[in-house]
């Protein structure tokens, strides 16, 4: 796995205006946090490297910043089976263990229940390398009309 290039200052800056997109899987916040999105099988995964420009006053990542990553996980994963963008209702987070300055994220989303309008959405924030658990969130979340 290629995770996008450490930001570091202006590097990170740059790659946030690299581009002006606000699309599904190219927007603000995916460039600033450097996610790299994927869709293996009936998932979506979220992968970034935790860099200290994302990190709290302790030097481990913000727990923002993985909210953010896996709520995108889930989020994409109902535009990628529902063809149409869907909304938050509810989002619960459990922190199990902090991730650190050189770690990698990938937050993993699947669905508890899938329907037409209200889904019921997981996402497991695992590292890649060890498969050690940093967080899992539930999510209610409403589709919206294409």
């Amino acid at each position: 796995m290629t995770l996008p290039a450490t930001p570091d200052g202006q590097g990170f800056m740059s790659r946030v205006g690299s581009s002006d997109r606000h699309e599904f899987g190219d927007f603000f916040l995916s460039r600033l946090l450097g996610l790299k999105i994927e869709y293996p099988d009936a998932g979506c995964d979220v992968t970034f490297e935790v860099v200290p420009e994302l990190t709290n006053p302790l030097g481990t990542l913000h727990g923002g910043i993985m909210a953010t990553a896996m709520d995108v996980s889930m989020g994409h994963l109902l535009f990628k089976t529902h063809g149409s963008p869907a909304a938050t209702l509810e989002m619960k987070i459990q922190y199990l263990a902090p991730a650190s300055v050189g770690e990698a994220v990938t937050c993993s989303a699947s669905f508890l229940r899938s329907g037409k309008s209200i889904n019921f959405v997981r996402s497991e924030a695992r590292n890649p390398r060890t498969g050690a658990l940093y967080a899992f969130a539930t999510a209610t979340w409403k589709a919206m009309k294409p």
